[in-house]
């Protein structure tokens, strides 16, 4: 066997076969069209996973009985109501997510499960439940964030945005917190 029929043998393309070249003529004309993403691929399937959960989010928070009442609305910079959202951490833990402390603090506060007298009034209706400044008769979440004289190191009437709540729970670290009255 010579050299140039090694070669032939190794390369079949060469020999020029009918059915090969059929095969590579058919292979080279076929454009498939990608359907990307794939409908069953895993990429897929987290995606719209997750987009369903977000729209499932959205439709809750947007019902006012789906989130509770004692739920605090918070505004962005542009004064638009803050949907959560699991992007980056959302626009909250993005905000406070760096200090453990604060971020327990103002989860308390945004879903009013405070150790104020307001949360212990649902469970102990029989203990005082006035504010300690002893200037109303009720310590509420809207009293701590707008009139209580304790927590007055931070005023800003738009307490009701993001960036100002934040701002009041650093100046005042006993608001929304632990600690003995």
């Amino acid at each position: 066997m010579s050299l140039s029929d090694e070669w032939l043998l190794q390369h079949p393309s060469r020999l020029k076969w009918e059915l090969h070249l059929n095969v590579d003529k058919d292979s080279k004309s076929f454009h498939p069209t990608l359907s990307y993403p794939s409908k069953i691929s895993w990429d897929y399937c987290k995606e719209i996973n997750s987009d369903d959960t977000i729209n499932l989010w959205k439709m809750t928070f947007q019902a006012s009985d789906g989130k509770g009442n004692n739920f605090l609305d918070l505004l962005d910079d542009d004064y638009n109501l803050i949907i959560p959202s699991y992007i980056k951490g959302g626009p909250w833990l993005q905000a406070f997510g760096h200090s453990n402390s604060l971020c327990a603090r103002a989860t308390r506060a945004i879903t009013n499960h405070a150790p104020i007298r307001e949360y212990r009034l649902r469970f102990l209706p029989n203990t005082d439940f006035s504010c300690p400044c002893n200037s109303y008769p009720i310590e509420t979440r809207r009293h701590i964030l707008h009139e209580c004289t304790r927590f007055n190191r931070y005023w800003n009437p738009r307490r009701d945005s993001l960036n100002h709540f934040i701002m009041f729970l650093i100046t005042n670290p006993n608001a929304f917190a632990f600690v003995d009255n």
